[in-house]
């Protein structure tokens, strides 16, 4: 695959999780808390969740070309993946909670999750390339 069409396909995928993650996210904002901003903490995981999963099966296929499959390999491959999206989720939530707390609206939050979740992405790519998606090792045969 060429460096644009990488570019070009993994930045949709980004755009299409982010997606998910914000519709995610106003889902769960929808519904009636009992203080303002009460909801925010549980919006944020299920929009992060949300938009892991699909992240991770468009990447998975398209970005990275893994067809292995099974529970075990999936299990696996996904836990790397998640674990590879810790820091790189840090950085999305502390940029959003962040411009909440700073401009306490709707729009600045979303932004800040757009900046965060961009950072993160470019971050993420290298360690999934490296340490989830990477071809196996092969042992030198035995002399």
């Amino acid at each position: 695959m060429s460096r644009t069409t990488l570019i070009l396909r993994y930045g949709g995928f980004a755009v299409i999780a982010v997606l998910v993650n914000l519709a995610t996210q106003r889902l769960v904002l929808a519904f009636p808390w009992p203080a303002p901003g009460a909801g925010l903490a549980a919006a944020i995981a299920a929009g992060t969740l949300a938009g892991l999963v699909v992240k991770y099966l468009l990447d998975k296929r398209w970005i990275f070309h893994d067809v292995e499959g099974g529970l075990a390999a999936h299990g696996r491959k996904f836990t790397l993946y998640t674990v590879m999206g810790l820091v790189t989720t840090a950085i999305f939530w502390g940029s959003e909670t962040a411009f909440w707390l700073i401009w306490r609206t709707d729009a600045m939050r979303e932004l800040g999750a757009v900046l965060g979740l961009t950072v993160g992405y470019v971050t993420k790519y290298q360690l999934d390339k490296r340490f989830v998606f990477a071809a196996p090792a092969h042992a030198e045969p035995a002399r």
